[in-house]
């Protein structure tokens, strides 16, 4: 594991511990690697209007963008399941899709250890910026 990775995973799983969801009770954190190298991290914030619950994946993207950042690379997202790798929801797959298929995705577990993979895996035939470009 490059020290990349290791210092990614690891702030995944910061980020993880401090979501704030009292009625799901499902910290979920996230952090990704600018194509600059910076890290920038999102958990999950739940809203007793359970619709405008935000993800730890589209927190992330949303406080990169923020700061002015719109090229990535790789994103780790981890949870609190012990027992099997789990990948961000549709609607965070399809965020991440806005800004390029080709990212390295790193599913977490709380111990640290990975799974790697890629986006366009993860979110086959997708709907892109390009498909809006040919109209």
């Amino acid at each position: 594991m490059t020290d990349k990775v290791t210092e990614l995973v690891s702030k995944c799983l910061q980020a993880r511990d401090l979501a704030y969801c009292p009625y799901s009770r499902f910290p979920v954190g996230a952090a990704l690697l600018t194509a600059d190298g910076a890290i920038v991290t999102g958990c999950n914030v739940e809203n007793a209007s359970y619709g405008l619950t935000v993800c730890a994946e589209r927190t992330a993207v949303k406080r990169a963008v923020a700061e002015g950042h719109r090229q990535f690379t790789t994103i780790a997202v981890t949870c609190d399941i012990k027992d099997r790798f789990v990948g961000p929801c549709g609607a965070c797959r399809q965020v991440l899709m806005e800004f390029g298929s080709n990212w390295t995705v790193y599913l977490t577990k709380p111990d640290g250890t990975y799974k790697e993979t890629k986006l366009h895996e993860l979110l086959p035939l997708p709907f892109s910026p390009e498909h809006l470009a040919k109209n």
